[in-house]
């Protein structure tokens, strides 16, 4: 088998920068930026320390090969020059999970999926010499991505989107995912030196996935990955070595001052109970405080945070004076600097400022936009954008 590999992770748009710089860390060589993937190539090995470490991914996606096709005999053909021995066993129970269509020819998702499946299948049967697969083995889901006629092909190495990082059981009414929240702190120039206070703070993502960068607790630390499965691959100690560098990085005795605020009392219950799970509770302060009470006596913090944006008709009423109270609030905090992702379009109009910049961020299907009001620098440091 080959020494490289291409691998394709998927974010949220508007955060592929943070995923770019993110994979460079771990020491890959970033081969392709489109919109909403990264695709970077690597050892094999890359895909544990991928799946186990990036933060702002959704998944990681290994690619097994890729053809032209503007009909299925071309795409059937086209799959079927794919080595899919060199990845699946004779026991693999394989299938196409997903596929996508842009600009392309074959638009019709279900029968990619069934011409694929059989062009497969007539691969495997030339190499194993068998009519019939069992598929009694482990899982191994195939992705195609259509675009402009040429069919991308993969292998889903992570199972459970990346969000799910296994620590948020109890969520807030309108959550925002785990990535996209450590993508949008990736955008700030906030350290583990810094304060940073979430006044909305729901279900407590934002101040989580703070205390787990501050603390280099890798995010897939506590879950497990599709690729474990696939012993044919990688050895099991591959994990194991992947998950063993995990646990060397991370510092639980970490000090830092991270602050979560709702004026829901139940909710903020729930968010400590998702940071004793993650392991971090002991880095956060929970407390019931609605946001007209916002204030806090030390400088050149930070606030990052996912406001009400009035998901439901009857709420809009209420936005003008709740971003009313946040401007006020921002206001009393002169020398922090505040980002706010929100699906309001007045919500500079009622803050009462402008925006230092305005980036566009798409969280699932809704546009929403993620305001950064900069501070001024403190004494002797620089500030960034982040990015």
């Amino acid at each position: 088998m080959k020494d490289q590999f291409e691998f394709v992770a998927p974010c949220h748009f508007g955060l592929e920068a943070v995923c770019k710089r993110e994979i460079r860390d771990l020491g890959y060589e970033i081969q392709k930026v489109e919109d909403g993937r990264v695709t970077f190539a690597g050892p094999l090995s890359a895909m544990v320390r991928a799946n186990i470490f990036l933060r702002s991914a959704q998944r990681i996606l290994l690619k097994v090969g890729e053809c032209r096709a503007e009909t299925f005999e071309e795409l059937f053909q086209g799959i079927r020059q794919i080595p899919w021995e060199d990845y699946l066993p004779a026991d693999a129970r394989f299938w196409v999970t997903k596929a996508t269509s842009v600009k392309s020819a074959l638009f019709s998702t279900s029968d990619i999926q069934s011409v694929a499946k059989k062009a497969m299948v007539e691969r495997m049967k030339g190499h194993y010499h068998v009519d019939w697969f069992e598929e009694s083995g482990a899982e191994y889901p195939v992705r195609i991505s259509f675009y402009k006629d040429t069919a991308v092909v993969s292998l889903e190495t992570s199972g459970e989107s990346l969000h799910k990082r296994g620590y948020r059981k109890m969520v807030s009414k309108a959550p925002i995912e785990e990535t996209l929240a450590a993508g949008l702190i990736g955008l700030t120039p906030w350290n583990k030196d810094r304060i940073l206070v979430d006044p909305f703070c729901g279900s407590g993502t934002f101040p989580i996935e703070a205390a787990l960068i501050g603390a280099g607790i890798a995010p897939g630390l506590h879950r497990t990955f599709q690729g474990q499965r696939w012993k044919n691959l990688l050895p099991e100690r591959a994990w194991e070595e992947g998950f063993a560098e995990a646990r060397d990085l991370a510092d639980y005795d970490i000090r830092m001052d991270i602050q979560g605020y709702d004026i829901d009392p139940a909710v903020v219950k729930a968010a400590r109970e998702n940071a004793k799970r993650a392991g971090v509770d002991h880095m956060i302060h929970f407390q019931q405080r609605p946001v007209h009470k916002l204030r806090h006596p030390k400088k050149y913090g930070f606030v990052i945070t996912n406001p009400p944006y009035g998901e439901r008709m009857e709420d809009k009423e209420d936005l003008p004076v709740l971003y009313r109270e946040i401007g006020e609030a921002f206001s009393r905090l002169d020398s922090w600097s505040e980002y706010v992702i929100t699906a309001y379009e007045d919500a500079e109009k009622y803050i009462g400022k402008k925006a230092t910049r305005n980036r566009k961020i798409y969280n699932g299907m809704m546009k929403t936009y993620f305001y950064q009001f900069m501070g001024p620098k403190p004494p002797g440091k620089r500030h960034t954008s982040g990015d």
